[in-house]
C-alpha cells in the first residue's frame, strides 16, 4: 500500500509539472494511468481525474484551434470530450475533492471557444469569480484565473445588460473595465512567474531572440499569452479611450510598462509603446498633459498586492518631463524593438515573418517621422532610418522617408540619390519623380536634370493616372521657365520660353482653381516683358489665395514695373501688416524707399531688417555654433544700438522665408535661386572655407567664415548668415546713396566676417572703389566678383563702364553684350552699351541702344523679378 501511495504521489508531481509547462499530451496520459490505478478503490481521485483530462483534452484543442470566432462551429462539436469531463468535475463530488471552483473556470473558457457567452457566464457566476481571495497562486493557477476574468470581460461586452438604465450601463461598463485590467495584471504576473520558472530556458530564449544571426526571431510572447490573454491587456486602455477617459488610458498604459519585462512580453511591449505614443500625439498633449509620476523613481519591489505585477526598479530611472520626451522615448524603444525583431533573411520560409516583421516597423517609422519632424529632430530621424534600410530592402516606402529627411537636413545630393532609387522601386508613381525634380530645381543646380524628371513624372501620369496631372505639368513649365532665364542662346531661350508656356496653359486646363499656376503663368509673362497679362494673372493668383507672399511680392514688382509706385508702396505696406516677419518683402520695401524718399527712409527699413534677423535667427545661429565649437563672430557684438534703433514687432513667423528653400532674396537677375548663382554661391562658401582655415592656421581672426562651419550639416545656420550678409550689403548700398562711405565701409566689414568672399561683397567693395573715382581698384573688385559669378549681372554691368572709364571700350563693349546675353531686360546694360557705342563713334548702335534702354525700362520692376524666391505651395 505505501508503494502504491508513492507511486501516486509521483504521478501527481509530474501532472502539476506537465501542467506548469503545458504538456497537455502528458497531463492527459498520466491522467489515464491515476485514474486506471484508482478506479476500484473509490478514494476521491475520480472528480481529479476528469478534471485533468477536460483540462488536457481542452488545452490541446485550443493550442491547435485558438478561441477566437472563426473556429466557433468546429469548438461546438469538438470539444465534447472535454465538456463532459469538466462536467463530471464540477459534480458535488469534485466540490469535496477541491477541483469545481477551477472546473468551473475551465468550462467558461470552453463554452467561450464555443461561442456561447451567457453560458460561459454562468459558469463563472457559479465559480464567484468576483469574490475571489487574492492570494499567492501557482503558476497554472495565475493562469486560469487570468484567462477567466479576460473571457468574462470578452463575454459581457457580448451580451450587455438588457435595461437602458444610465447607472446599470455604467456598472456594466466598469465592471468590464475591471475584468481586463485584472486580467492584465494577472498575465504579467503569470509570465514574469513563468521565466523565474524557467529561468535557464529563457535566458537560451533571450540570447537568441536578441542575437544577429538567427533570421526568424521567436514570438514568443504570442506563444505564451495566446489570443484571449493579449486581448485582454489591450483592450483594457482602449475602453478607456473609447469612453473618453485619456488620463486613465494613460496611466493604464504607463502601468503596464513598468512591469518588469518577461520573456513573454517582447511583442506586447512593441504594441503598448506604440500605442501609448499614438495616444500622446493625438489626443493628450498641451495643457492635457501630465508627466509620470515622479514616485517611479523610488525604490519599490513590488505594490503589495499578490495579483500585481513586479515593478522595475532603482533610484536613477529616467522620468519623461514633457509629452515630447515621452512620445519620442517610448517611439525609440518601440524601434529598438523592431530592429531587434526584423528578419534579415530573404528565404522565401521568412517572408510571412519578414513581412509582419517590417510592417511593425514602418509603423513606427511613420510615427517617428510624424513627431521627430514636428520637434525638428531631423538628425535622429535620419539616425533611425539608416537602421531601418538594414533590413528594407527594395521597400519603396522607408526608402521615401530617408530620402525626405536627407533633403530637410539639407543633404540634397544624397537625398537624390536615394530618391532615384525609389523611382526605381515604383516604376508607375509620380511623386517621387516630382519630388527629384523638386530637389533638382531648388536645390541642386540642376535645371535641365530637373526638367527630365518632371517630363518622367508626366508621361507617369499620362500612363497611369494618379490625379496629378495638373502638377506635372507645372512642374515642367516651372523647369522650362527658370531655363529660359538662365539660357543665353536666343533660341533656346525662346523654345523653353514657349514649353513654359504651354506647359502652364495645360497645367491651367486641368486646374483652374491652382493659385500656383496663376502665379507662374505671371511670372513667366513678367520674365517676357507682358506686364499687363502678368498684373491680370498676379491678381487672380492672389484672389485664390490671399496670403501666397511670392504673389504678393510679384504683384508689387509688377506695378513697380508698370511706374506705379505708389501703389507697389501701397500693397506692400499691407502685406507687411499680415507678414510682418518677411525679410523678401522688407527688401523691396527698402529699395522702393530708396527709389521714392531717399537713402534715410530706407536705411530705417535696413535697420529694422537687422534688428528681425536677429529675433527670427540669432538663437538658432548661437546654437549652431556651440555645437560646432566655433566662436561667436565680430558681426553679433558689432550691431550697435544706433544700428538697432528701431525695434521689431514680435508677431506670426508663419510667413518668414521658408527654412527647406534657399531664402536669401538676391538683388540682381541671377538671384540664389538661379542657376548660375547658386552655383557661385558653392564655389564661395568653399573658398570661405578655405580661407577661414588659412586665418585660422596663421593666428589671424579677420577672416573667420561663419557661412563655412554651418553648412556641414545643417543648412539653416548658412542661410542664416546668407541673410544677413545681405542685409548688411543692403545697408551699405544705401550709405553710399547717401554719401556716407564711411558707414558704408564698416558694413562690408561686417559682411565680410560671414563670407569673405562673396562675390557680392566684392561687387559692393567695387561700388566703394567707384564712388571714390578709384576705377582700376573698382574694375579690379568687379572682376573678382566675375570670376566667382561669371553671370552675376551687376559686376558686369560696372565692369564694362571700368573698362570705358580707363579707355578700353572694345573690352567694355564685349562684357556689356555678355551681360545682354544673360538678361536682354536689364536697361542699365543696354544706356552702358550705348554709352560705350557712343565713345566708338558706332552712333547708330548706339541710338538703338539706348531706344532699346528706354523700352526696356518702360517695363522694368524696382528688382528683378528672379528675386523672388522659388515656391512650390
Amino acid at each position: 500500500m505505501a508503494g502504491k501511495g508513492r507511486n501516486a504521489v509521483r504521478i501527481e508531481t509530474e501532472i502539476e509539472k506537465s501542467r506548469e509547462e503545458s504538456n497537455w499530451k502528458r497531463v492527459i496520459e498520466l491522467a489515464e494511468q491515476l485514474k486506471s490505478r484508482n478506479s476500484a478503490k473509490g478514494n476521491g481521485y475520480e472528480p481529479l481525474c476528469n478534471f485533468l483530462l477536460g483540462e488536457g483534452k481542452l488545452e490541446s484543442y485550443l493550442d491547435e484551434s485558438p478561441p477566437v470566432e472563426a473556429n466557433v462551429a468546429r469548438a461546438r462539436s469538438g470539444l465534447n470530450d472535454a465538456k463532459r469531463c469538466l462536467l463530471n468535475a464540477a459534480s458535488e463530488q469534485g466540490k469535496k475533492a477541491g477541483v469545481a471552483l477551477d472546473s468551473h473556470l475551465l468550462l467558461g473558457k470552453l463554452h467561450y471557444a464555443m461561442g456561447l457567452w451567457e453560458d460561459s457566464l454562468s459558469h463563472y457566476n457559479e465559480a464567484d469569480l468576483q469574490s475571489l481571495t487574492e492570494k499567492s497562486l501557482p503558476s497554472r493557477s495565475l493562469r486560469i484565473v487570468a484567462e477567466s476574468f479576460a473571457i468574462k470581460g470578452l463575454c459581457l461586452e457580448k451580451v450587455p445588460p438588457p435595461t437602458s438604465s444610465k447607472f446599470k450601463h455604467v456598472e456594466w461598463e466598469g465592471e468590464v473595465g475591471h475584468c481586463f485590467e485584472l486580467a492584465g495584471d494577472l498575465t504579467l504576473l503569470y509570465l514574469q512567474e513563468q521565466d523565474k520558472l524557467q529561468q535557464q530556458v529563457s535566458t537560451i530564449s533571450s540570447t537568441s531572440s536578441t542575437g544577429s544571426h538567427s533570421p526568424q526571431p521567436m514570438n514568443t510572447g504570442t506563444r505564451h499569452m495566446g489570443p484571449i490573454l493579449e486581448t485582454a491587456i489591450q483592450r483594457a486602455p482602449l475602453l478607456h479611450v473609447q469612453a473618453g477617459r485619456l488620463p486613465q488610458a494613460v496611466a493604464r498604459y504607463r502601468n503596464m510598462l513598468c512591469a518588469v519585462e518577461s520573456s513573454g512580453t517582447h511583442g506586447l511591449r512593441l504594441a503598448l509603446t506604440r500605442q501609448l505614443a499614438e495616444l500622446l500625439l493625438r489626443g493628450f498633449t498641451g495643457t492635457r498633459y501630465s508627466p509620470p509620476p515622479a514616485q517611479s523613481q523610488k525604490k519599490t519591489v513590488s505594490t503589495g498586492s499578490p495579483w500585481k505585477p513586479r515593478l522595475y526598479t532603482g533610484l536613477n530611472l529616467f522620468v519623461p518631463r514633457n509629452e515630447c520626451e515621452e512620445i519620442i522615448l517610448l517611439l525609440l524603444i518601440s524601434e529598438a524593438m523592431a530592429v531587434r525583431d526584423a528578419v534579415l533573411s530573404q528565404s522565401p520560409e521568412f517572408k510571412e515573418a519578414r513581412i509582419r516583421a517590417l510592417s511593425n516597423a514602418i509603423t513606427i517609422y511613420d510615427l517617428l517621422s510624424v513627431t521627430l519632424m514636428r520637434w525638428g529632430q531631423a538628425t535622429l530621424l535620419h539616425e533611425s532610418l539608416e537602421r531601418a534600410l538594414k533590413f528594407s530592402f527594395e521597400e519603396a516606402h522607408v526608402w521615401l522617408q530617408q530620402a525626405l529627411c536627407l533633403e530637410s537636413m539639407g543633404r540634397h545630393l544624397h537625398a537624390l540619390a536615394v530618391i532615384r532609387e525609389v523611382v526605381r522601386l515604383l516604376p508607375h508613381k509620380v511623386v517621387p519623380c516630382l519630388i527629384a525634380a523638386r530637389i533638382s530645381y531648388l536645390h541642386l543646380n540642376q535645371l535641365h536634370s530637373g526638367l527630365e524628371w518632371s517630363q518622367l513624372a508626366l508621361r507617369r501620369e499620362l500612363a497611369h493616372p494618379q490625379n496629378m496631372l495638373s502638377r506635372c505639368h507645372l512642374m515642367v513649365g516651372i523647369g522650362a521657365h527658370y531655363a529660359a532665364v538662365t539660357s543665353h542662346l536666343k533660341q533656346e531661350k525662346h523654345r523653353l520660353h514657349t514649353l513654359a508656356t504651354d506647359s502652364f496653359h495645360k497645367a491651367q486646363q486641368c486646374d483652374a482653381n491652382d493659385h500656383l499656376i496663376e502665379y507662374y503663368v505671371a511670372l513667366n509673362a513678367g520674365s517676357r516683358g507682358q506686364v499687363a497679362e502678368a498684373v491680370a494673372h498676379a491678381r487672380a493668383a492672389l484672389k485664390l489665395c490671399p496670403e501666397h507672399t511670392a504673389s504678393l511680392h510679384l504683384l508689387v514688382l509688377l506695378l513697380s514695373a508698370q511706374k506705379q509706385l505708389a501703389e507697389a508702396r501701397s500693397l506692400l505696406d499691407s502685406a507687411l501688416q499680415d507678414f510682418p516677419d518677411n525679410l523678401n518683402l522688407h527688401y523691396v520695401k527698402a529699395y522702393l524707399e530708396l527709389a521714392m524718399e531717399g537713402g534715410e527712409t530706407a536705411l530705417l527699413t535696413g535697420k529694422h531688417m537687422l534688428q528681425l534677423w536677429k529675433t527670427l535667427y540669432e538663437e538658432h545661429t548661437t546654437a549652431a555654433a556651440a555645437a560646432s565649437g566655433q566662436p561667436h563672430s565680430a558681426a553679433d557684438a558689432r550691431i550697435s544700438a544706433d544700428q538697432l534703433s528701431v525695434n521689431a514687432a514680435t508677431a506670426d513667423t508663419r510667413s518668414v522665408f521658408q527654412l527647406y528653400t534657399s531664402e536669401m532674396s538676391d538683388k540682381d537677375s541671377s538671384s540664389l535661386h538661379g542657376a548660375h548663382s547658386l552655383a557661385a554661391s558653392r564655389v564661395e562658401q568653399a573658398l570661405s572655407e578655405v580661407a577661414s582655415s588659412i586665418s585660422s592656421q596663421v593666428g589671424g581672426g579677420g577672416l573667420g567664415s561663419k557661412g563655412g562651419g554651418a553648412g556641414g550639416g545643417d543648412p539653416r545656420p548658412q542661410r542664416a548668415w546668407q541673410l544677413q550678409l545681405q542685409i548688411w550689403l543692403l545697408l551699405a548700398e544705401i550709405y553710399l546713396s547717401i554719401d556716407q562711405l564711411p558707414s558704408a565701409v564698416a558694413c562690408i566689414h561686417e559682411a565680410t566676417n560671414i563670407f569673405p568672399l562673396s562675390h557680392h561683397i566684392m561687387y559692393t567693395r567695387g561700388l566703394v572703389h567707384e564712388q571714390k573715382h578709384e576705377f582700376v581698384e573698382a574694375k579690379q573688385c568687379y572682376q573678382n566678383a566675375v570670376s566667382i559669378n561669371p553671370n552675376h549681372i551687376k559686376s558686369l554691368q560696372h565692369l564694362g563702364l571700368m573698362h570705358h572709364y580707363l579707355g578700353s571700350h572694345r573690352l567694355a563693349e564685349k562684357t556689356l553684350r555678355d551681360a545682354a546675353k544673360i538678361d536682354p531686360h536689364a536697361p542699365d546694360t543696354w544706356y552702358n552699351l550705348g554709352k560705350v557705342l557712343e565713345a566708338l563713334g558706332d552712333c547708330s548702335r548706339a541710338s538703338d541702344c539706348m531706344a532699346t534702354a528706354l523700352q526696356v525700362e518702360m517695363a522694368s520692376p524696382i528688382l528683378p523679378y528672379t528675386t523672388i524666391p522659388m515656391v512650390f505651395e
